[in-house]
């Protein structure tokens, strides 16, 4: 299914963002409305089996399973195919049709047991710098390229981790092309026994304080079941993942060697962005948080 696309800012001619909900969609006679309509959302408690993993939603927020996620996310809002999606927590207000909708992708990592033993030594404005140093140093070859370049203007929620609950959360202000128009990059880890489940949102600037008053609600809605929990680790059998605290904040899917080109998805859930341009990042962010996670990483 392909919608119709009235509304089109174009950032650079290989690097698009789309405010695909700011305007009115159809095909074959559906409208954006009828197509949100046909999805089916659950409320309550919603159990995800392949994080081994439940949220207890407030009536608030609504779910979608895996099938309806990718219809929203790549039929209605135009992203690739990505099968590692489990499904999508959707605020009631605003309306997913409406030109301030968000909503938050759901995703699972099994690397096993992430150690925060780093968490309390992590110095957040030295990762930063670290973190925008990696991407300006990586522009050059990306407007070579001919993709434009992307920068990271600084957090706009500091990053918090909560060593009773294991879960960490941050926002970081992203910025294409130097357009005054920046994108918010919100993320929450919760910390299990065997990986970590990622709640995701991408958004417009203007909507920080809406997302962050959202994203703080669900934090306390997302729990792993008895047996996957963080506390439930066995040293002895479990597998623990090669990184940090420190590396999930700093590389997000960095750490996962090969597979960095989906930064380009996390970063843009909402708005249509060429990826390619984006796996120009990965080599200079790749290496640095290698060399973070001997430094900083108790795995």
């Amino acid at each position: 299914m392909k919608f119709r696309t009235l509304g089109l800012l174009a950032v650079a001619s290989l690097l698009l963002l789309v405010p695909f909900v700011a305007a009115a969609q159809e095909e074959e006679g559906m409208t954006a409305e009828q197509f949100v309509q046909s999805l089916q959302f659950r409320s309550g408690q919603i159990d995800v089996p392949e994080a081994k993993a439940h949220f207890n939603l407030d009536n608030e927020f609504r779910y979608l399973d895996k099938a309806d996620a990718r219809r929203v996310l790549e039929d209605m809002w135009g992203n690739p195919p990505d099968d590692s999606v489990l499904g999508l927590i959707v605020p009631r207000s605003p309306a997913l049709t409406a030109d301030d909708s968000w909503a938050v992708v759901v995703t699972y990592s099994d690397d096993g047991y992430v150690s925060d033993e780093d968490a309390h030594k992590i110095d957040y404005d030295e990762l930063l710098g670290d973190m925008q140093g990696a991407i300006r140093d990586a522009n050059p070859e990306r407007e070579k390229a001919g993709y434009g370049t992307l920068d990271l203007v600084g957090w706009a929620v500091p990053p918090r981790y909560d060593a009773a609950s294991k879960k960490l959360h941050w926002a970081r202000e992203i910025a294409f092309n130097d357009t005054p128009k920046h994108v918010l990059n919100y993320d929450i880890r919760v910390l299990g026994r065997q990986g970590y489940l990622s709640l995701n949102a991408v958004s417009s600037m203007s909507e920080v304080g809406m997302v962050r008053e959202g994203m703080d609600r669900l934090l306390p809605m997302t729990e792993f079941n008895e047996g996957a929990r963080y506390a439930d680790h066995n040293p002895s059998t479990d597998k623990v993942a090669a990184y940090g605290v420190a590396t999930l904040i700093g590389g997000g899917l960095a750490a996962k060697a090969g597979l960095f080109a989906k930064i380009g998805l996390l970063l843009a859930k909402f708005w249509k962005l060429l990826l390619v341009g984006v796996l120009f990042l990965g080599g200079s962010i790749g290496k640095l948080f290698g060399g973070k996670r001997d430094k900083n990483s108790a795995g």
